[in-house]
């Protein structure tokens, strides 16, 4: 079995579709993946930052014809 790659999915964005890409790829729950997310926010860090990098970095999801 194949390990999903890690790819920002066209039909299954809030944003910029970072926390989906990260929940297909370890086959978590993507309501989870937001949820944590969003409550990171409110600990200091750089958690924004680390999504819009992570937004920039990972790909768009090919387009299947």
């Amino acid at each position: 079995m194949s390990t999903p790659t890690l790819s920002r999915p066209r039909d299954d964005r809030m944003i910029g579709g970072v926390c989906a890409a990260i929940a297909r790829r370890f086959g978590w729950s993507t309501t989870v993946v937001r949820v944590v997310t969003v409550a990171s926010i409110f600990i200091p860090g750089p958690q924004v930052l680390a999504y819009l990098i992570a937004w920039a970095v990972i790909p768009n999801e090919r387009q299947t014809a």
